[in-house]
């Protein structure tokens, strides 16, 4: 078992230092290939590589070489920063940002391997040299291929105060034509106190049948990232025609998600999950970040994200932890998981009475109850309530409450409540089947095995149905040269 409690053995991440954005996210040579922003030196954000793992099936995976890393002198001397990568033929080309601290902008550049990965060659000056007027910030490129030609976004924020996302083509990934905006708006609200940002960073595009949505981060000034927002749409001669923004994930620790077009026609996607508590912990503990599980993603006939983890995922059960089947009106324990574990539940509230909380599934990871995680149902406001405010017993670590919209919870619904938690150490992902997702960090100080447990509410009784199963660690086969190696009887992630 890892010697740190919190490090995760079922997500993306080195056993070392800070990691953030996953990048390069590309199909090639019968392999998945998943690049990260990466600092190997530290758990801190500064002097970015890009880290890589490679996995014939989601589950089996690789540490390859750092792909990239900064050229004294260069462009992209003070880091290579966020981008994507895309297979062309027998090789795969890489587009980020280059960042300079002498320049506000980080332009775009590439690099290129024409070994699978293993190693890559940068181009040591500028793809696009000159920026369009009027931008303010600039950066992190999207390349994908469709209808005969090269497509790139980058994100962008403009003079006047609206973010925007900018549309270049090719037809041969050298030569680059801006064809404009390809969709800008001022900030508009998406959730209780957030809103789409004064500027966007790693746009990524989503688009099937004529239909498509933008996936966005939400970037202030002031405060740097926020959440990530989606605008569904679709394209019109150039411009993306967007409906409302909504929050493609509901939870407070996700960001910068990446999309994968999978050979089967699946889109796939990562995100950055970053930490939720204090610095000097973070510090301590040598590591930062990880990846989120990935997720399968599809657009609904009403134009909406939904998300699931990919099916391979269920390759990672271990023995079932769990199984039961009951109603209670007070407290009923189910029964006990480890560290990491996927749930699926179905959850009645009964005679509930008033609209209010109608009975929670609750995770205690202390043996006196004190330390739980909840997820209550608020048939109020039709909604699950996340509650991580006694999650942990360290008083270093984050708390908050937060809300993903589930209708089946309103009182006037009737329906059964059905989730997936999906819980590895100090992460949880909540799914619902509308495609919704919520994403946490918590860091729970009581060993395991943990409980499960089923609370009615009010006056009401809770019927449930839980199945729960212990994950087994990814397989993971790190380079004879990597910085991580001494590390690996920490990881939580063995050899093949």
């Amino acid at each position: 078992m890892p010697a740190d409690p919190h490090l995760p053995v079922a997500h993306l991440r080195p056993p070392r230092n800070w990691i953030n954005d996953p990048n390069g996210l590309a199909f090639h040579d019968g392999h998945y290939h998943v690049c990260f922003q990466h600092h190997p030196y530290g758990p801190e954000h500064a002097n970015m590589h890009w880290g890589h793992f490679r996995s014939p099936d989601l589950i089996t995976w690789e540490e390859l070489p750092l792909a990239l890393t900064p050229t004294p002198g260069g462009e992209d001397a003070d880091g290579c920063f966020s981008g994507n990568a895309i297979s062309d033929g027998d090789r795969m080309v890489a587009f980020y940002s280059a960042f300079r601290t002498d320049r506000w902008a980080q332009p775009v550049t590439t690099a290129e391997s024409r070994d699978n990965g293993v190693t890559w060659t940068p181009r040591g000056s500028l793809l696009i040299p000159e920026l369009p007027e009027g931008a303010t910030m600039y950066r992190d490129p999207y390349v994908w291929r469709e209808a005969g030609r090269w497509r790139m976004l980058v994100g962008s924020a403009q003079a006047g105060g609206r973010a925007a996302a900018l549309l270049y083509e090719s037809g041969d990934l050298e030569q680059w034509k801006y064809r404009g905006l390809f969709l800008d708006r001022a900030p508009q609200p998406v959730a209780p106190g957030a809103d789409t940002g004064l500027g966007w960073e790693c746009p990524q595009y989503l688009h099937a049948d004529g239909r498509g949505a933008l996936l966005l981060g939400a970037w202030d000034p002031e405060l740097g990232p926020r959440r990530t927002v989606v605008y569904p749409g679709r394209e019109q001669a150039g411009r993306f025609l967007a409906g409302d923004p909504v929050l493609l994930d509901h939870g407070p620790d996700f960001y910068a998600p990446a999309l994968l077009p999978a050979p089967d026609g699946r889109w796939l996607l990562w995100g950055w999950s970053w930490e939720a508590r204090d610095p000097k912990w973070v510090r301590e503990s040598g590591w930062a970040g990880l990846l989120t599980m990935p997720r399968e993603v599809t657009l609904a006939e009403d134009g909406s994200v939904r998300q699931r983890p990919a099916a391979e995922l269920l390759a990672l059960r271990d023995e079932r932890a769990v199984t039961a089947t009951g109603e209670t009106a007070g407290t009923a324990v189910l029964g006990t998981v480890g560290p990491s574990f996927d749930l699926t539940a179905r959850l009645e509230p009964r005679s509930a009475g008033s609209a209010g909380t109608a009975g929670r599934l609750r995770l205690v990871t202390s043996a006196d109850g004190t330390e739980y995680l909840d997820i209550r149902i608020d048939t109020a406001a039709g909604e699950l309530v996340v509650d991580r405010d006694h999650a942990s017993l360290d008083p270093r670590a984050h708390g908050g409450t937060y809300r993903v919209p589930c209708p089946e919870a309103s009182a006037v619904s009737g329906a059964p409540v059905e989730l997936r938690l999906v819980v590895d150490r100090s992460v949880a992902e909540l799914y619902l089947p509308s495609g919704r997702a919520l994403t946490l960090r918590f860091y729970p100080t009581g060993g395991a095995p943990w409980r499960i447990e089923a609370h009615a509410g009010g006056e009401g009784s809770l019927g449930y149905t839980v199945g729960a199963w212990n994950l087994r660690p990814y397989t993971m086969r790190y380079t004879a040269d990597s910085n991580a190696q001494s590390a690996l009887p920490d990881a939580g992630l063995v050899r093949p």
